[in-house]
């Protein structure tokens, strides 16, 4: 507890700041609080900042979870299928050759009918500007006959329609001008207007396809500093808190109007091996890192038991998760320092040093998720303890900073795993060559073909099997390593917030079924 403590009194003090002025959209939000009393609004406080709406690209996610667009399918969070959405139905004979039902009865924000052609536009948009996307989706052709898609991929593809859950295959209307900065979707809520980096005003779209909103309008607001946004709940500044300060969920949990919500997610926060420094190349080396890792201490101190250690990227409940009962690496100082003696290393005076080189490593973080940096602080002390110099360095958008830049070891980084219910999309986006948060620069031949083998496999219990198989090689081969399996947190005003629902996706926040009670 003492890690997480140690910045407590300077933390005070910038969340006190925070409010007054970096809460610009707390302040702002408790303005729209005011308006609510002439309708019904929510103000909503998540933890991720954008400065783009553009839905194809953007990382965060928002224009989906702040209700703005939709995918042609969803995630059915209770059997782990994907279900319809903008899409009826989707059929394919050989995995290869898709024919997809449109609903037909969707109009954009604009009052424009959604058809097979702007849903092949809009799709074309989205491979034109996401490389992943491309990679991800593998179409080849898409042609649109009245409400009919015929969709050809580059190669037979049993999981394409799974793929469609990804936010950035949303649906939107491209022959709008600015959809960097006003997106028009077919979601339940119009954006009015956006601050880059502050706030969303929303209001309710009236021809919303599956009924309008109860509410008029929604504010959803960012701020990255989880003290900031539990302290701006307790005041009343906002109705919804995403992800608050863990160590405020006592006091949040005490108050008579406000309940703290949380649920086990298919997220793991993880420690990524840049494969490509010298430093990480060795096998022995990234296992004396893992070693390192006291995964239940963190577990307990940094997050107060609001999670599970994790041993691979998949939750233990899925059924493609391996038991790992074979391959077990030894965990601890001692085991760190013999890894590292069988690769040259050697402790001298209290420096670990090969060929009298010390062993330094910068190890990357970023503030967004409140726990990353305690876990990397936690890591630096352990490294200390055996005489490894790890520099800490805080970045904004790991994704931009990782994908461009190689002068780091180490990256604390948190990443959803079965987003669409399965894990091709966690081991084809992470390990694969071809994949956008392949960070570490994995290239192993072994695992690509395991992983190109279970894109092409239908039956799910071989894909479990496959799947699994890919776990362990990243298990026996310490690609990365895994700390722990985060709950997703959120707390709220009960006297006011009514029909909210914490997903397990993370994908499906603000929903035509909020509502304010009465």
């Amino acid at each position: 507890m003492s890690t997480a403590h140690q910045y407590k009194p300077l933390l005070a003090l910038i969340v006190l700041l925070a409010c007054v002025s970096l809460l610009g959209a707390c302040g702002q939000a408790g303005s729209n609080n005011e308006k609510a009393s002439a309708d019904k609004h929510i103000s909503f406080l998540y933890n991720f900042s954008t400065h783009s709406l553009d839905p194809h690209v953007d990382s965060s996610y928002i224009p989906l979870r702040a209700g703005i667009t939709e995918t042609l399918v969803r995630l059915d969070e209770d059997k782990l299928t994907i279900a319809p959405w903008l899409a009826e139905s989707w059929k394919s004979q050989d995995g290869q050759h898709w024919t997809i039902k449109l609903r037909e009865d969707v109009t954009f924000q604009n009052g424009r009918p959604m058809t097979g052609d702007t849903v092949k536009a809009s799709l074309e948009r989205a491979l034109e500007e996401s490389v992943a996307i491309r990679n991800a989706l593998k179409i080849e052709s898409v042609q649109a006959d009245g409400y009919v898609l015929n969709i050809t991929t580059t190669q037979p593809f049993p999981e394409f329609v799974s793929e469609l859950v990804n936010p950035n295959v949303s649906i939107i209307d491209v022959t709008e001008p600015d959809i960097v900065n006003h997106p028009i979707g077919t979601g339940p809520f119009k954006l009015e207007t956006f601050t880059p980096g502050s706030k969303l005003e929303l209001e309710r779209y009236d021809t919303y396809w599956g009924g309008a909103s109860p509410l008029d309008s929604v504010t959803f607001v960012f701020n990255e500093d989880a003290n900031a946004r539990s302290l701006a709940l307790k005041s009343g500044q906002v109705d919804i808190v995403y992800r608050p300060e863990v160590e405020s969920l006592e006091s949040l949990d005490q108050s008579e109007s406000i309940k703290v919500e949380s649920t086990a997610t298919f997220r793991v926060h993880q420690l990524t091996m840049n494969m490509e420094r010298e430093s990480m190349k060795d096998v022995n080396v990234r296992r004396a890192m893992d070693a390192l890792i006291n995964r239940q201490e963190i577990v307990d101190t940094i997050l107060l038991g609001y999670g599970e250690p994790a041993i691979g990227p998949f939750l233990p409940s899925l059924p493609f998760a391996p038991s790992y009962e074979d391959g077990k690496i030894e965990n601890g100082p001692e085991a760190a320092l013999q890894y590292l003696k069988q690769v040259g290393y050697t402790l001298q005076n209290g420096i670990m040093q090969k060929n009298g080189k010390p062993l330094q490593l910068t190890l990357l973080t970023y503030s967004s998720r409140a726990d990353l940096p305690l876990i990397a602080q936690v890591f630096q002390s352990d490294a200390k303890r055996i005489g490894i110099d790890v520099q800490i360095q805080q970045i904004d958008t790991p994704e931009e900073y990782m994908a461009s830049n190689r002068d780091w070891d180490l990256a604390t980084y948190s990443n959803l795993t079965a987003p669409r219910g399965d894990a091709g999309y966690y081991l084809n986006a992470t390990y694969h060559p071809t994949g956008a948060l392949n960070f570490s620069g994995a290239y192993e031949e072994e695992l690509t073909a395991i992983i190109d083998e279970l894109n092409l496999t239908v039956e799910p219990e071989e894909r479990a099997l496959l799947a699994e198989k890919a776990a362990n090689y990243v298990h026996n081969n310490v690609i990365n390593s895994f700390v722990l399996h985060p709950s997703t947190i959120v707390a709220y005003n009960e006297n006011k917030v009514a029909n909210w629902v914490t997903t397990r996706s993370e994908y499906y926040m603000i929903t035509n079924k909020l509502d304010v009670k009465e």
